[in-house]
């Protein structure tokens, strides 16, 4: 990269069943820019990610959900993943995490079926987001404009659609955090 994020922290959050290309693809990018990524969780240990619907490799846990502060972080990213994001919604210190994070305008770049604890937390009403398809309703009764693009930025809100949009996932975070 041209511009070193050198100093940068980002929170990368996720439970078991998370699409681990949706964690190692921007968490990559990132440390290639500089930044320290943390992978937090519900509990200490490991998480695992999977290909699609096929069980993959264990990552280390960094921290909590419940140990973390949003402001020791300068962007917190949402992996998708049906197992994931359907547990991770409903957990009341994940949805802390984000919503102190978009109150502070910190970049929240979600993807997949990421967008769906931004939802239980209340935090898409009038943004336009995209997400996998079988989020649309979701996200629209919800109050959001959903959108079918690789990547829509809105305020600090960065969300794409599907693994095939890594890369550009990847340019919206890494610009979003050099501004930030």
């Amino acid at each position: 990269m041209s511009h070193s994020l050198n100093g940068k922290r980002v929170a990368i959050l996720v439970t078991d069943g998370f699409e681990q290309v949706e964690l190692t693809g921007p968490k990559q990018a990132l440390e290639d820019a500089g930044v320290q990524v943390d992978i937090l969780s519900a509990e200490q240990g490991q998480v695992k990610g999977w290909n699609h619907d096929e069980p993959a490799d264990d990552f280390k846990v960094d921290g909590t959900f419940k140990g973390a502060s949003a402001d020791h972080y300068d962007a917190i990213v949402l992996p998708g993943g049906v197992q994931n994001s359907d547990t991770i919604r409903i957990d009341q210190d994940a949805q802390h995490l984000v919503k102190t994070g978009t109150s502070a305008g910190k970049p929240i770049p979600v993807i997949c079926h990421g967008g769906w604890l931004l939802v239980s937390a209340g935090l898409v009403s009038g943004k336009t987001m995209t997400s996998y398809k079988t989020l649309r309703d979701d996200l629209l009764n919800a109050g959001a404009n959903w959108v079918d693009k690789e990547v829509v930025k809105d305020g600090n809100l960065i969300s794409s659609r599907q693994p095939d949009d890594i890369p550009a996932f990847n340019r919206e975070l890494i610009a979003a955090l050099s501004e930030y």
